[in-house]
């Protein structure tokens, strides 16, 4: 089944031009499913052809022992695709995934930091020296422009005009848009490229201590030490700005519409979860401030 994950992987690439982030994600998934496959010795020799819906739910059985429904939902999406891909190419006659039904996922409020928790995250002391100055710079983007990490990590010199104040971003599913910077975002960039001495346009903006592109992981790890510098005892990862800053919009009267512009989803719901965190922190408001709130 692994040289199949490998022919799928490619066709991702290739074929689908599916961002290594979620190629990885879906490898990651088709991989435990081979492992749990490959545990069932009756089921080996007939191969992937042996593989139907009653299988499907009893390894997503396993799953719900360990795994959040929307894990649940990632690993049985990529299994779908996998197996609508081994359809196509004949190697099955029908997608055993089609007759399973999506988990339900629970439905949750994203964490975000308040507006003043942003900026004692943003305006906590740090070195002036180069590393100083690009954490610096990666905090005001994320927060600025509402980037995924994996976003931020991909951008190019290239990609980011100081003078107008906006930066070309390459989402999911290489869709591109156009973000605006604020003034602040702008000045820490220009403040860390200046310690880089001359630049080229498809050089990595943000570089680790030894010159290479910065990864996700690296970013979410420095995030952990900035947040205990600033004293902010809160678990937030880089998607936390993301959150952060799409719900700070909508408070300060933003247009829904927008706001799902500037964060590339596609679907509009997928942005009105931040409606039902602002309507959250007005009720936790009311409760506190009313004489006769919910909670007294």
């Amino acid at each position: 089944m692994r040289e199949l994950i490998d022919r799928f992987d490619r066709h991702l690439a290739v074929e689908r031009g599916v961002s290594e982030h979620t190629r990885q994600a879906y490898r990651r998934d088709l991989l435990a499913f081979a492992e749990f496959f490959d545990s069932l010795p009756a089921l080996r020799e007939e191969g992937v052809s042996g593989i139907d819906a009653l299988l499907l739910r009893r390894y997503l059985a396993l799953l719900h022992k360990s795994h959040k429904k929307t894990s649940i939902a990632r690993k049985l999406s990529a299994l779908r695709g996998f197996f609508r891909f081994l359809e196509r190419e004949g190697g099955l006659a029908a997608n055993p995934a089609e007759l399973v039904s999506t988990p339900k996922r629970e439905k949750y409020l994203p964490t975000v930091l308040s507006v003043d928790e942003a900026f004692a995250l943003l305006d906590a002391p740090r070195c002036s020296d180069p590393l100083g100055l690009r954490d610096q710079a990666i905090l005001e983007t994320l927060y600025s422009g509402g980037l995924r990490v994996g976003e931020l990590t991909g951008l190019d010199v290239g990609d980011v005009d100081l003078a107008e104040g906006l930066v070309r971003v390459l989402g999911k599913g290489s869709k591109e848009r156009i973000v605006p910077l604020g003034n602040k975002a702008c000045r820490a960039i220009y403040d860390y490229l200046e310690t880089r001495g001359t630049v080229a346009s498809r050089d990595a903006l943000f570089l680790n201590r030894r010159g290479g592109r910065l990864t996700p992981r690296s970013i979410q790890r420095h995030l952990k030490q900035q947040l205990l510098d600033a004293r902010l005892l809160k678990d937030a990862t880089p998607h936390t700005l993301r959150h952060s800053f799409a719900t700070h919009l909508l408070d300060g009267g933003a247009d829904l519409r927008a706001i799902q512009e500037l964060l590339g989803h596609e679907s509009l719901s997928t942005t009105q979860k931040y409606t039902q965190v602002s309507v959250a922190r007005l009720m936790e408001v009311y409760d506190k401030a009313h004489p006769r709130g919910r909670k007294k």
